[in-house]
């Protein structure tokens, strides 16, 4: 006996329905506290933001002084969420893009003033990005197998709560999109942001709740802790009712999530050279080199942080560079700027590491307060000149420490190869492992697939600025947490997901034997 197409539709549907039911959220049923239609068009109105401690005070949405409160009402949001209709939760989402497209000027402000990292203009395209690219519940998949002996069907299944650590350097975007790919599989999210930047975030985190409360729908979806800290970090972790970790930041960071015995995702550090041949179309090079190593004066770890040129090309490059916002730095104002932003010998509570685990005999250490700061505050404190560039460079060797630390900020280090094979060994050492980014301007595709095998980075970009391998100025989607330590990659709502086999035995069929 076979099946026939119309019954194998029944089959499915019958399963899909007895599943659904059994875990409460059935897709065809809406909650009763929510009107699918009005969802949307319903508003909140957001409280005044004094400080954030206002926020926990005042008992506003989301923030809690301690972990187990906010592990609790995340867990009792997330039961309530599976409730919810697919319809329903693609609302939800779309109340979440919509109060941060209202709020994204004041988002940027305030991380700015309160992180004193980057640029307002570049967190406002950051807040824009990841309302627009971030997938959704169409990120989920259903994949079935029908035969003899029945049905199977898997799914992408909710962890429960995600406990997630966050950066300083992308502080509210990175909330924002953990907050919208978790919630898309089902997940709710216990966050501890970065203590520099725990005012703002929290602001974001009583927002969104708000509006989606406002809207009919569940509150608690995202929680946060008000007063994060290392200890926060290692209970939340601990947690027994937080399914998975989630830690974008760093090395240590990520062994520290692994410590815990759960499953962790893990976005790691990241260096990431460029390589110019001399085929490649050079302005074009210079122009998105310019874009990526200047936008949000380069904190982020996608950016370009050094440049390996053939020397051929190298002066061109140079010219090129210049006419799009570059400052080429003379010796002299090179060691200047070294003396400021860099800490020479063994570092401090003034030094920073970066996202990359720095050796401690290492010479040079990156000082913190000029991380993320403006190439034109650099060259006025180094030099004392007014000039207003976008992107400090300098001419150096392959073993200069702008090109070996993870600098963060926007001084760009060109060194001159005489060969394209030299160009990917010390792209290769730069990196150091970490598999995150790499940029190769090129016209030869052979030489754009040596690279690509040689470096072994989780992005890859071609011809084009580093902030095309998250969809900015290029295809595909976007994503704050880019887990290449933990192999999961740019991650989507179905990373946050696990599979779940759901299986009909025999089919209905009487088996001989």
């Amino acid at each position: 006996m076979s099946i026939s197409e119309e019954m194998l539709k029944q089959i499915v549907t019958s399963v899909m329905k007895n599943v659904e039911e059994e875990l409460g959220h059935s897709t065809s049923t809406p909650h009763p506290g929510v009107n699918v239609e009005t969802f949307q068009e319903k508003k909140s109105v957001l409280p005044p933001y004094t400080h954030q401690s206002d926020l926990i005070s005042q008992g506003h949405s989301g923030i809690f002084t301690k972990v187990n409160d906010a592990v609790d009402a995340a867990k009792a949001a997330q039961k309530e969420l599976m409730t919810y209709s697919i319809k329903q939760r693609k609302s939800i989402l779309e109340t979440i893009k919509k109060v941060v497209e209202e709020n994204k000027e004041s988002y940027s402000t305030m991380a700015v003033e309160e992180t004193g990292l980057g640029s307002v203009s570049d967190k406002v395209a950051k807040h824009e990005l990841v309302i627009s690219k971030t997938p959704g519940v169409e990120d989920l998949r259903t994949e079935a197998v029908s035969g003899d002996f029945g049905l199977t069907i898997e799914e992408d299944a909710p962890f429960g709560v995600i406990g997630a650590v966050t950066p300083v350097t992308n502080p509210t975007t990175t909330v924002i999109h953990n907050s919208l790919a978790m919630l898309a599989a089902g997940n709710t999210v216990v966050f501890n942001v970065h203590p520099s930047s725990k005012a703002t975030c929290a602001k974001v985190v009583a927002d969104v709740n708000q509006g989606i409360k406002g809207a009919g729908g569940p509150g608690n979806l995202i929680t946060m802790i008000g007063e994060p800290t290392l200890e926060t970090v290692n209970q939340l972790a601990s947690h027994p009712d937080v399914q998975l970790l989630v830690g974008t930041g760093g090395k240590e960071l990520v062994k520290s999530l692994l410590k815990s015995g759960k499953k962790a995702i893990g976005a790691g550090a990241g260096n990431p050279p460029v390589i110019v041949d001399e085929t490649a179309d050079i302005e074009a090079a210079a122009k998105a080199i310019i874009q990526g190593a200047a936008f949000d004066n380069n904190i982020l770890c996608i950016g370009e942080k050094e440049v390996f040129v053939l020397a051929e090309v190298f002066d061109e490059l140079v010219y090129q560079l210049l006419q799009y916002g570059g400052y080429m730095l003379n010796e002299a104002e090179l060691k200047q700027v070294m003396a400021t932003v860099l800490i020479n010998q063994t570092p401090g509570p003034e030094a920073s590491k970066g996202c990359t685990v720095s050796e401690t005999k290492k010479r040079y250490h990156v000082a913190k307060k000029w991380i993320g700061k403006s190439a034109v505050g650099i060259l006025k404190e180094a030099t004392g000149k007014n000039d207003s560039p976008r992107l400090l460079l300098c001419d150096v060797n392959e073993a200069h420490p702008f090109v070996q630390l993870e600098q963060m900020m926007p001084v760009l280090p060109l060194v001159k190869v005489s060969t394209f094979e030299e160009a990917v060994d010390q792209a290769v050492i730069a990196e150091k492992g970490n598999r995150h980014t790499a940029i190769i301007h090129s016209k030869n595709v052979d030489r754009l697939t040596h690279f690509a095998q040689r470096i072994q980075t989780t992005i890859f970009v071609k011809n084009a600025s580093s902030l095309a391998g998250v969809g900015f100025g290029g295809e595909g989607y976007t994503s704050m947490t880019i887990a290449g330590p933990t192999g999961e990659g740019i991650t989507s709502p179905r990373t946050f997901t696990r599979t779940r086999r759901c299986v009909l035995a025999e089919g209905g069929f009487r088996i001989i034997g």
